[in-house]
């Protein structure tokens, strides 16, 4: 299929390029008409959980009307207090500002000047709160919230007042600017040093241009198909970041393979038209392999009932299957129009040796080092073994949750407007977690049960509960009161039908971080089943952190399903291309050493030190990324691990030598190999550089874990391992010998060589 693609587009370049070229212009118009409402920043499972059965239950008969979108603007005075004329003049202006923004982005607001609400004022009264209403749906708010930042930043001034806010919507705001400049500077930072690996391994300006101009293709074209996808279900926002991170990492890489080849046949005298279509007859198919690989493991990902999953895991998938279909149509058109002007602007010093010289060189850097590892395998899966075991026993002392505002970059409004609002009143004003009774609320049965949670969470310390006059306006109290909800002096909201009850309560911190999570879990696991055994009713808990916590669950209960899943398909695509169970289980193995190490010493890096590197300290590795790297990485991994073992059971298969085998494969794919990884080291790498904790976490995973696995993994453990076994490395029992034989490679003329990729 890969020759017969090539073959086509190689002799209809224009008709090609033209279409390709209409792709990307339609994937532009779709990212500029539909990215922006094509994504969100809230998270959530596609499974029901006892969050969102509490928050239904609100949303249908308690809450009049849908829950609003809160947002806290807190004035605070290092000198003086709400009793000071100018402090009552300063929170007037800037309520009168925010006025200004009605309807259209505020739909409700107050301050303490208009009541004298004690509950809208700190302890020592040096700061004030404005609890607002944001018109619309979280979507919508998240739109319109730039207008009330600007008016926020334009208030604070050097006046002596601190003016800030912070709630859904404004995170969520700030959230995707912090992301943008991520996605600017790794773009920034990425393509150039993978521009400058690229012309060291070809030594021509024009032919390393070509793959980060097809990786762009991809990454445009990508970024169109998930903004269609975005109007029919939900897409977290890192989606883009994620597109556009492992677009640059495989349109590259997957043109580095071609173009490799499609040079090689150059000089060994095809003409272009020739060269394009063996390109795309061998390297094709391990870049099609390859490719396909990703995307089976990533399938994974899409198992996980969560958004979060599912966005990141799809938008990978999109980006790999588009820049498959780049790389085996669009690039052999670009070739054959180029032919030998791949080479221009050619370099001196620069470049590799051809695959001839590097398949039957016998005194290269990699062939040395063969002969060292062949020599003593035991001593050499030790040394290297060992330090890998070592960083991935960090693995076990990791700490996942969901890192939020109170780890976003220095400087970040809603970060500081968190910490104020946490030290002087308490978060849980924004994010409060909802206690949901559901049953006869005046029962005495009922009542009781209700006494004896609220004195138990007085007792625990870690709560605050929150009295409706601190979430609403005295007019709407009034409003509810004449209704016929009851409104009671503890917090506890009950609807007229006097079958469900809310106690708002908060937590404490930041609602996704490990006290908080824990507080809440001790709530649900607890103090409710304590108060309320026996008792005709039904309690739920809802709220930021009670979906976090359930989403701690969810990952929990689909981990072993998604390793399952991976590991089982990785194996049988390994047995089924080498006709062998000893090369799948040794490939599996290693590849979870990478990948234990990178989690190890994602731990090492990010929890258990202060800022190394320049990296952020965090309590918590975001809970998502372990089962994504998993995920991605092994996708990954099997490409190089199938591209060494290839050509070794090719030169095994014709000699019956192991050694002379391990070496030939080693030497004839060196090179390739590790300037493919070292690309992708660079793009992850740039993006690991980023200003917030989940960029960093991500790129870093991903660089450390592709620089072990293309480096001491292929150099090191795979030949002293496949020296150790032998020909007991092509064992297959006879009772599967009925298996097909799959090839990756096309088998090739002697006239052809063995050719190196």
């Amino acid at each position: 299929m890969t020759d017969a693609l090539a073959r086509i587009c190689a002799r209809k370049p224009w008709w090609t390029v033209a279409l390709w070229g209409l792709a990307v212009l339609l994937g532009l118009v779709l990212v500029r008409e539909l990215l922006g409402g094509a994504t969100t920043t809230e998270l959530t499972l596609t499974t029901e959980v006892e969050a969102d059965t509490a928050t239904n239950l609100l949303d249908t008969r308690l809450r009049p009307v849908p829950e609003p979108v809160t947002e806290v603007v807190v004035v605070q005075s290092d000198s003086l207090t709400v009793d000071d004329p100018a402090f009552q003049e300063k929170v007037e202006s800037v309520f009168a500002e925010i006025g200004e923004l009605r309807p259209d982005v505020v739909a409700t607001a107050r301050h303490y000047y208009q009541g004298n609400d004690d509950a809208l004022v700190s302890e020592d009264r040096s700061t004030a709160i404005l609890p607002l209403v944001l018109t619309g749906t979280i979507e919508e708010a998240t739109d319109n919230v730039a207008d009330l930042v600007e008016v926020v930043e334009h208030a604070n001034t050097n006046d002596g007042f601190r003016v800030l806010t912070v709630g859904t919507a404004s995170i969520a705001h700030e959230l995707n600017e912090l992301s943008q400049e991520d996605l600017e500077q790794g773009e920034r930072f990425g393509v150039p040093i993978a521009l400058i690996v690229l012309v060291v391994l070809f030594g021509a300006v024009v032919a390393a241009l070509v793959p980060l101009g097809l990786a762009v293709v991809s990454i445009a074209i990508a970024l169109g198909i998930a903004a269609l996808v975005g109007q029919v279900m939900d897409l977290i926002f890192f989606i883009t970041l994620m597109i556009t991170m492992i677009g640059l990492a495989v349109g590259i890489d997957y043109s580095l393979i071609i173009i490799s080849r499609f040079r090689e046949e150059m000089d060994r005298g095809l003409d272009k038209i020739q060269a394009a279509e063996r390109a795309g007859a061998t390297a094709g198919r391990t870049v099609l392999f390859s490719g396909l690989t990703v995307v089976v493991a990533l399938i994974g990902m899409l198992i996980v009932p969560a958004s979060f999953f599912q966005s990141i895991g799809l938008g990978a998938i999109i980006v790999v299957l588009v820049a498959l279909a780049v790389t085996l149509t669009l690039l052999p058109a670009v070739l054959a129009l180029l032919g030998s002007n791949v080479n221009r602007l050619s370099l001196p010093f620069l470049g590799r040796s051809s695959a001839g010289e590097e398949e039957h060189s016998h005194d290269g850097f990699w062939e040395r080092v063969t002969r060292i590892v062949v020599r003593y395998p035991v001593v050499s899966i030790i040394v290297i073994a060992a330090p890998m075991l070592a960083a991935a026993y960090f693995y076990f002392e990791i700490d996942t949750g969901l890192n939020g505002v109170d780890v976003f970059p220095e400087g970040a409004q809603t970060r500081e407007a968190f910490f104020v609002l946490e030290e002087e009143f308490s978060f849980g004003l924004v994010t409060p977690a909802e206690i949901v009774i559901d049953g006869a609320i005046n029962s005495p049965q009922v009542k009781e049960a209700i006494a004896a949670l609220e004195e138990s969470i007085a007792a625990d310390g870690r709560f605050t509960v929150l009295l409706p006059q601190q979430l609403l306006s005295g007019d709407e109290i009034a409003g509810l009161r004449a209704l016929n909800y009851q409104i009671l002096p503890s917090g506890l909201v009950v609807n007229p039908a006097g079958d469900l009850a809310l106690l708002s309560v908060a937590p404490p911190g930041e609602p996704s971080a490990r006290p908080a999570v824990q507080a809440v879990e001790d709530l649900r696991d607890r103090y409710i089943p304590a108060a309320f055994s026996g008792v005709e009713a039904e309690v739920y808990v809802g709220g930021r952190t009670a979906l976090t916590i359930d989403i701690f669950g969810v990952v929990e209960t689909y981990t072993p399903v998604v390793f399952a899943f991976v590991l089982g398909i990785s194996f049988l695509i390994l047995m089924l291309v080498f006709r062998s169970i000893v090369i799948p289980i040794k490939a599996i193995i290693m590849n979870l050493l990478s990948v234990g190490a990178a989690y190890g010493l994602l731990v090492l890096v990010f929890q258990k030190s202060g800022g190394i590197f320049g990296f952020q300290h965090a309590e918590a590795i975001d809970v998502w990324i372990p089962l994504f790297l998993f995920s991605i990485l092994f996708g990954l991994s099997m490409d190089y691990h199938v591209f060494l073992l290839s050509r070794i059971r090719e030169r095994y298969d014709q000699t019956g030598d192991n050694a002379g085998a391990v070496a030939y494969g080693l030497r004839s794919t060196a090179g390739l190999i590790t300037g493919a990884a070292l690309i992708m080291v660079v793009v992850f790498g740039a993006f690991a550089s980023g200003k917030t904790i989940i960029n960093q976490q991500v790129g870093f995973g991903l660089a450390v874990a592709i620089f072990l696995d293309a480096t001491l993994v292929r150099s090191v453990l795979v030949p002293a391992s496949m020296e150790l076994l032998g020909g007991r490395n092509w064992y297959l029992p006879s009772w599967l010998s009925w298996l097909p034989d799959l090839r990756i490679e096309a088998e090739e003329s002697p006239a052809e060589g063995s050719a190196g990729k």
